[in-house]
Formats: structure tokens, sequence, C-alpha cells
């Protein structure tokens, strides 16, 4: 009986060391109910803050921004954050690899296609208690990516679209947990004004095309076109 609880004792323990890597996210997980934005925004603005001061003064910009976008380019893997001078002009702050994604080029059509989707959107909600560290939410699906389906009959477009941390994602955009802090105590200091998301397949800006062999509907130049117009205002 003794030999028996001893060799209990020593897997619980076993499992306890071997749980330490995850004891974040198993935190997260027990316990994602139970911060707001604003704890959040206390919990890791100075060590974020920190970090993005010399980018604010090397752009000549008061921290925190009054204003915020954010562009993501998916064949580059490369998310950009936009902040606004004090003249109203926008100025590159800095750009963040995109660590995972999924899915290739054209927008999101319906759940499970693990798509990430392309067009202007903004950000709908912060959530300071994602499983994957913190998060801003997309409001996607928007009005056009509605109209769409609707014209083309088609429904369960998906949802629950992020910008968040950690280094895993199926059809959002994984940051890391560093990049996700600076990008989120950013837009909680802006919150809820509105923050808005370009999502391009390639960098329009640079004359660059889309490679043939993605997601292929009638209406993707238009929306190209739109896209293109928006990211004119990013240079």
């Amino acid at each position: 009986m003794r030999i028996s609880r001893v060799r209990i004792l020593v897997f619980i323990l076993l499992i306890a060391v071997a749980l330490i890597p995850f004891r974040h996210r198993i935190r997260s997980i027990l316990y994602r109910d139970t911060f707001t934005v604003a704890e959040r925004l206390e919990q890791y603005e100075d060590q974020a803050k920190q970090r993005l001061l010399p980018l604010f003064q090397k752009v000549k910009v008061e921290y925190p921004p009054a204003w915020m976008g954010i562009v993501a380019i998916k064949d580059k893997k490369q998310l950009e954050v936009w902040v606004a001078s004090e003249n109203g002009d926008r100025v590159l702050l800095r750009d963040y690899p995109i660590l995972a994604s999924s899915g290739g080029a054209g927008p999101k059509l319906r759940e499970g296609d693990y798509q990430v989707p392309e067009g202007v959107y903004k950000v709908e909600a912060l959530n300071p208690n994602s499983m994957y560290h913190l998060s801003l939410r997309v409001n996607y699906p928007n009005k056009y990516d509605r109209q769409k389906a609707k014209d083309e009959n088609r429904t369960n477009l998906g949802g629950d679209i992020m910008i968040h941390g950690n280094q895993v994602s199926i059809g959002c955009l994984a940051m890391g947990d560093e990049a996700i802090e600076e990008i989120f105590v950013m837009a909680a200091n802006i919150w809820p004004s509105h923050i808005p998301i370009v999502i391009s397949p390639v960098d329009f800006r640079k004359d660059e095309t889309v490679q043939e062999g993605g997601t292929t509907v009638s209406w993707i130049p238009s929306l190209y076109q739109t896209i293109q117009e928006t990211l004119e205002e990013y240079k």
C-alpha cells in the first residue's frame, strides 16, 4: 500500500513539473473570464510602453496615439501598425511578423475554409481573456461579406476572426505574446474609437499582383480594387 501511494505521489509530481511550461495557458483557460480590458492594460502597459516609446519618438508621435490603423499583408506574413501624427498624417510605427495564419490568397467564404479574410474591416472588440493571451476581434463578416454571401446564397460564413497572441492559428493572425501585448495596449488606450484594419493578399502599394491558384469568385477584382484604394491611405 505504501509503495502504491509513493508511486501515485511521484506520478502527480511528474505531471505537475511537465505542466509548468503551460501554466499561463492553463490559467487563461481556468480564469479567462476574470480580467477586464483596464486590468490587462494595467498589467501589460508599462513593459509594452518601454518597448514602444523609442518607436514613437522616432516617428515624433506622442504615446499613446490618438489614432491607430492596422494593415496585414497575407503573402508577406506582415502586420503594420500605423499611428497619426499631430497634424493628422498617418505614419508607420512598425511592422510585426505574423507568426502563424492559414489559407492562401482570396477572401474567406465559409466556416471551416481556413481562410484569413480579405477586405476593409475594423476592430470589433478587445478580448482581455483570450485563450491565446490577448486578442483583437475583427468584424468579419462585415456588411460587404454578408451581401456577397446573400447574392450567392451562401450561409455559415464563419466568424471569430482574431489578431491574437501565441504562435498557432486557423483563420486568424497569430502575432506572438509580446507583439500582441503592444498592439493590445495601444488599442486599449484608443478603444472604443474606430480602429480600421485592412487585410490584403499582397502589397498592392508596390504594384504586386495576386498569383493564380487561390480562392476565385467573380467579385474578387472589385474587392481588390477597394483594398488597393484603401491602402493608398497607408503610404
